[in-house]
């Protein structure tokens, strides 16, 4: 029989409880035993709803109290040295210091670097491999998670990080160094894992391998072989090895010979694979088909869904199949059933993580013979999609004309940047060195309260406003308090960098409960873009230009870019993303004139997921590069000379695409950089970056307030990759989730090193 499999359920919870319990913890308002008890049971509750909505295969140690990576490392014993030093540690402060980085005393204890997971907006925390490191297994979760679910009475397929994968997206602690090296070193660990699992009961396990959809040399193809001739022997136990985020490509071959039980591929992001897999899969071993999206939130189609897993069953046979979402649906909000304000139309063409374990089973019944069964969910999904093909709502005639209308010269400046810079010079009148942040500024309990009373009817438009005003202000002078040469206002008016701007504009929808993790407790309410995309007013100039009224600093506009919008919203499928990016592009192009019109001569357009869109496949990557940059400069471009465009980006590995980041023609690039030591800027050492660039030298995921010290050694550090009068000095990110008592400190520790270096420079 073909059977229903899950690779994954979201872990924060249908109301966030993790991140409740996560930030209470750290807080010390509660204990580690509330911590864990709390997370048991989301674990129990999750195992039962997948078991009550039909599905056969249920994972096991999918779930994390930060990251699933970080657990990895936890499990195969590769914690950095440099937390030998804590002072008896438990294993919670252990997990969370390398998560969160701590303070003990005087000692500061760094978190290791944090990256994005593939082209996700989900960060992982990033191994670090010594040149000889030695691994061991240190923690037994996969295996007492495995555990838990059984004496719950329900038998689950625990789930493994692979090990190539694993270090493939590790980085070594030696400039000379290569984790993979270190393999036939850590394999022993996994099949130990692996022997554990199948003493306790389990018969199969999942290994995620998603590297195998990318370009992999002969080193990493090596690996592989000799990772699964090892791991594939282990007695008592399946292996099905789980690819995702695209296809296997000239990887099939490889993954497919690889001698375990099964093979899960991705048929959302690569339905074309389908054929060629069959062709090449191995007689008796089973293939888990992704069929409904786990990374988008449109009900799917399941007549074409039906169609591959038949087209499966007819070449393999019923018992060779398994019916799957495309990858884990952590990706996913967790239920549709808790919005109640989405209207009915929008609300039935969407499905989220509960309801793809329904569509998942309607399609086992539909295969096995229940398709009167299945009939109404089949009913359902037909007339979703004719709804959304008929809607009014999602196409608007005037965007369309208007996107017909731009031209070349709506992508340029008027001038380069050399003379872009004089002019700018001459106007602005910045030190060298400038100081600046990234945008916003704590948000206290106090801003969530007033929000949450407003959006209550406790306080009116007016009352609020005021309430932000006066927070505008205080925190103008608090900047000018501290000597920071450029200010912002803030940010207090948003929740968040996307869905602010996504309230203001049509064509998107967003929801009560959507959230999803970015990363530890950190969980985004990605917008739903359903439609074409307008901007009926201006979004951001009455803030920025009150601002720019209590202070003669120069006052920075702050804007979430087209691109990043993109990213990080669940985007409409019936058309080329790339249309609806350029959408995005003239409406925040209408909102950069109006504030160059108010007066505003700083604006930056955020672009930290622009990395993240990038393809994964070399031979696809340049198309995306080509339309990404052009809604980058299609939104920018309309300015004067003298207006200074800034950007932002954060976590994500800069080396193969920092010529196409020139190419967007910022005056002024910030990256995030203080994790990593400043090793971004080995990118910079390759190519001149034409703009003016402002490495991060606060880590700002991170509770520790940098010494000046500190940051004086992370700035000598940038000063040796780029030109002293290109130098701006920033913190990583913006400072949203951060304390005013950390704040104030460690940008006035960022001021007196930029100081400091203006001194020792004499600039």
């Amino acid at each position: 029989m073909t059977l229903a499999a899950n690779l994954g359920y979201p872990r924060l919870g249908a109301k966030r409880e993790l991140k409740w319990a996560l930030e209470s913890y750290w807080a010390g308002k509660t204990s580690a035993a509330d911590l864990l008890q709390t997370a048991k049971a989301l674990r129990l509750e999750h195992w039962q709803t997948q078991q009550a909505a039909g599905i056969d295969v249920i994972p096991s140690n999918d779930f994390s109290l930060y990251d699933h990576v970080l657990d990895t490392t936890l499990m195969v014993g590769a914690v950095p040295q440099r937390y030998a030093k804590l002072n008896q540690p438990t294993a919670l402060d252990l997990y969370f210091a390398m998560a969160r980085g701590t303070q003990q005393g005087e000692t500061s204890f760094a978190a290791m670097e944090m990256t994005k997971w593939f082209d996700t907006n989900y960060h992982y925390i990033v191994p670090e491999i010594e040149p000889h490191q030695t691994y061991r297994l240190a923690s037994t979760k996969v295996v007492d998670e495995f555990i838990e679910a059984k004496e719950a009475g329900i038998h689950t397929r625990p789930v493994l990080f692979g090990p190539v994968s694993y270090l493939l997206l590790s980085k070594s602690t030696s400039a000379d160094g290569v984790p993979l090296d270190t393999l036939s070193q850590l394999l022993p660990v996994y099949v130990e894992a692996l022997q554990r699992l199948a003493a306790a009961g389990a018969d199969w396990a999942q290994i995620d391998e998603p590297c195998l959809v990318l370009d992999l040399d002969e080193s990493a193809r090596k690996a592989y072989a000799d990772a699964y001739n090892q791991l594939g022997q282990v007695a008592n136990i399946r292996l099905l090895i789980a690819t995702y985020f695209g296809a296997l490509g000239d990887n099939l071959e490889l993954a497919a010979g690889l001698p375990v039980y099964g093979l899960h591929i991705d048929l959302a992001r690569a339905p074309e694979q389908l054929e060629k897999v069959l062709a090449q899969l191995p007689a008796e071993k089973t293939l888990s088909l992704g069929v409904v999206d786990g990374r988008n939130v449109w009900r799917a189609d399941l007549d074409a869904a039906l169609k591959k897993v038949q087209t499966a069953v007819s070449a393999l046979g019923a018992e060779r199949v398994q019916i799957a979402p495309s990858c884990s649906l952590m990706f996913s909000p967790h239920d549709l059933n808790l919005e109640t304000k989405l209207d009915d139309e929008l609300k039935s063409w969407l499905a989220f993580a509960r309801q793809k374990l329904d569509e998942l089973a309607a399609l086992k019944q539909a295969v096995s013979g229940g398709a009167e069964a299945a009939a109404d969910s089949f009913t359902v999904s037909r007339a979703a999609l004719k709804s959304r093909h008929a809607s009014a709502r999602t196409h608007n005639p005037q965007v369309r004309q208007r996107l017909e209308a731009v031209n070349a010269s709506m992508l340029n400046r008027a001038h380069d940047f050399e003379t872009r810079k004089i002019a700018q010079a001459k106007k602005l009148g910045l030190p060298p060195l400038p100081t600046t942040t990234i945008g916003s500024f704590p948000q206290t309990a106090e801003v969530r309260a007033q929000r949450s009373a407003k959006n209550k009817g406790a306080l009116t438009q007016a009352q609020y406003d005021e309430f932000l005003k006066a927070e505008i202000a205080r925190t103008i002078q608090k900047q000018e308090e501290i000597g920071l040469d450029v200010l912002v206002h803030g940010e207090f008016e948003r929740t968040d960098m996307v869905e602010y701007f996504g309230e203001r504009l049509t064509g998107i929808a967003f929801t009560q409960n959507g959230w999803v993790q970015s990363y530890g407790s950190r969980a985004v309410r990605p917008p739903i873009i359903f439609g074409d995309v307008a901007r009926p007013a201006p979004m951001t100039v009455a803030w920025s230009a009150y601002a720019q009224t209590l202070t003669n600093k120069l006052v920075k506009g702050m804007l979430t870019g087209p691109v990043t919008i993109l990213e990080w919203s669940f985007v409409r499928d019936d058309q080329p993303r790339s249309v609806t990016c350029r959408q995005l592009a003239l409406a925040i192009r209408d909102e950069v004139l109006d504030l160059e019109g108010a007066g505003i001569q700083v604006i930056q357009i955020d672009e930290p997921a622009f990395r993240e869109g990038f393809p994964l496949r070399k031979a696809e990557q340049n198309d995306y590069l080509k339309w990404a940059i052009e809604a980058f400069k299609l939104s920018a471009s309309g300015v004067r000379d003298e207006t200074q465009i800034h950007t932002h980006m954060c976590y994500a590995e800069f080396d193969n695409i920092i010529e196409a980041i020139g190419l967007m023609d910022a005056d002024v690039i910030s990256i995030e950089a203080s994790r990593s030591k400043m090793e971004l800027l080995d990118a910079f050492k390759q190519y001149q970056y034409p703009g003016e660039i402002g490495p991060g030298i606060y880590d700002i995921h991170s509770p520790n307030i940098p010494t000046q010290a500190e940051m004086e050694d992370l700035l000598e550090r940038a000063a040796q990759v780029v030109p002293v009068e290109r130098l701006w000095i920033n913190p990583d990110c913006g400072l949203k989730t951060r304390q005013w008592e950390q704040v104030i400190p460690a940008l006035t520790n960022m001021v007196n090193a930029a100081q400091a270096l203006r001194q020792q420079l004499k600039v």
